[in-house]
């Protein structure tokens, strides 16, 4: 019959047509040609109306089966094309493992903390405990203990932030000492207290409200001056260079009796005098001294048998010399063109 023969033909017309197709853009455009509402079936099945009745199931059974085949060859055309397109990109994109990796940015330690942690490094190796505590502190053990009574005039030195009349924020990191002493009952103490401390000062660019201490404090039974002149003098060796000398000046400190100011000879001109040092020679440091007998006795030691010393440094104030750094504040101001000058090459 002439219907179904017609079937036949676009079933072969298709396949021909779609051995040339190379894309998925014109067999969407062929697709209709074939199956669509103007395609080569639905024109043949527009005629059934006027067949006898008997045809009808026979060109009804014709349609479907042409029908099915066309979607058949176009849906294997359609997977066809698009495990081509696959198999180019994967033949593209081939990954050359020759090729350097992608570099990927990391961060680095904070010149403060590079700071506290050469200091401990060296302090462990002398045999110093690493101590900590809290920063919410209470008037007693920050001051009192410290002797510092409640309205002595040495105070005004360290006004810090208080939350109520007996707690603060430490201005200090001496209530570390005041707390392991009052742990160790009487016994010798050699330890290293690092942390961070808040006063009241104007930020410039040597003031913060807010900054890094490290605490040293050692007693014992023949701990002398000359022992505190040693520690002090390894740690500025072992910052500022080997070369390095200290110098002690007298000094007043309510924790401490006698008490001195060290400074350090500067690595810039090697004494001889300079813009950076003033034209001293001398750069200061720290603060330290013998410990006070009244504070020896406030925490439950005998004068009589235990004596020591205690020294403060500015981790700031270190990093600043150390690194020739010039303002205070470019250690929080999180600049990473600042930091990156701090990271380690690896």
């Amino acid at each position: 019959m002439d219907l179904i023969k017609k079937f036949d033909e676009a079933v072969a017309v298709a396949k021909e047509k779609l051995e040339r197709i190379t894309t998925i853009n014109d067999l969407n455009q062929e697709k209709p040609n074939f199956l669509g509402k103007k395609g080569v079936i639905a024109q043949a099945m527009a005629t059934f109306k006027d067949l006898p009745a008997e045809l009808k199931k026979e060109l009804g059974m014709a349609s479907n089966k042409a029908r099915t085949a066309l979607e058949t060859l176009f849906e294997n055309k359609r997977i066809a094309l698009e495990q081509q397109i696959i198999n180019e990109k994967l033949s593209k994109e081939t990954i050359d493992v020759t090729l350097p990796g992608v570099k990927v940015n990391s961060g680095s330690i904070h010149p403060l903390n590079q700071t506290i942690m050469e200091l401990e490094d060296l302090f462990i190796g002398m045999g110093y405990e690493i101590c900590e505590g809290p920063e919410i502190e209470t008037d007693e053990n920050c001051f009192e203990k410290l002797n510092l009574p409640k309205g002595h005039p040495a105070r005004d030195m360290q006004d810090t932030f208080y939350i109520n009349p007996e707690l603060l924020l430490r201005s200090q990191t001496s209530p570390i000492q005041v707390r392991t002493m009052a742990l160790k009952n009487g016994q010798p103490i050699k330890i290293l207290c690092p942390g961070k401390v808040y006063r009241r000062d104007a930020d410039d660019a040597t003031h913060s409200h807010q900054f890094m201490q490290i605490e040293g404090l050692v007693l014992g039974k023949d701990i002398s001056f000359a022992n505190l002149k040693g520690a002090l003098l390894e740690v500025a060796r072992k910052m500022f260079g080997k070369e390095r000398e200290i110098r002690l000046r007298p000094s007043f400190f309510p924790f401490t009796e006698p008490s001195v100011e060290v400074d350090v000879s500067c690595a810039k001109c090697g004494g001889k005098g300079c813009p950076m040092c003033k034209n001293t020679g001398w750069i200061e440091v720290l603060g330290a001294g013998m410990v006070n007998n009244n504070v020896l006795e406030m925490s439950g030691y005998d004068k009589n048998e235990i004596q020591g010393f205690a020294f403060g440094i500015g981790v700031e104030r270190v990093a600043m010399l150390k690194n020739r750094i010039d303002d205070i504040r470019n250690f929080y101001i999180n600049d990473i063109r600042f930091l990156q000058q701090f990271k380690e090459v690896k």
